[in-house]
């Protein structure tokens, strides 16, 4: 109940729904126990995601998406997870940014059920920045081998480019 926005009651369905916190190895499992995870439907080279399973008990995602829409809408912006939300609903929208906060909260309800914590908006938010700065250094490497790719095939293409101005250049 430390979490924000997290009452006695959401949090007596999830400790209910889940049963025991070391079942599941991570908290991705614990989102898709609940079914909170998009539905896949892909075949060869084409992935094609769809909305959520909703596997796994309703009324435990129905808590957790009342939990994830009153942080949202919370009038203050000092925690960790409402600004990533929001930030997701200013990307995707704020139905996909209530169903990722829901999922998320699973997993944090998950992990300090299983460590025996209290909820630390200073540790979320460390490991938040620690994940966009991942992100940023990921798109950054990706960056750098388009440039390269690109000077390979400015590379490629001079030599072209040359025959084409000596075959311009001879008299006819």
């Amino acid at each position: 109940m430390t979490v924000p926005n997290v009452n006695v009651l959401i949090a007596a369905v999830f400790v209910s729904v889940i049963d025991d916190a070391h079942r599941f190895a991570n908290a991705h499992q614990v989102g898709a126990y609940l079914g909170l995870v998009p539905s896949e439907n892909s075949s060869g080279d084409r992935r094609r995601l769809g909305a959520i399973t909703k596997q796994g008990n309703s009324y435990a995602r129905a808590t957790l998406m009342q939990a994830s829409w009153g942080l949202i809408r919370m009038g203050r912006g000092d925690d960790p997870l409402q600004q990533w939300a929001k930030a997701v609903a200013a990307r995707r929208g704020k139905f996909i940014a209530a169903v990722a906060l829901a999922r998320r909260l699973a997993g944090i309800l998950w992990a300090m059920w299983k460590d025996d914590t209290a909820y630390d908006a200073a540790r979320v938010g460390s490991r938040s920045a620690a994940g966009l700065e991942r992100q940023a250094e990921d798109i950054k490497l990706r960056a750098t081998a388009m440039q390269r790719a690109a000077q390979k095939a400015r590379d490629r293409a001079r030599p072209h480019e040359r025959k084409l101005e000596q075959l311009k250049e001879r008299p006819v």
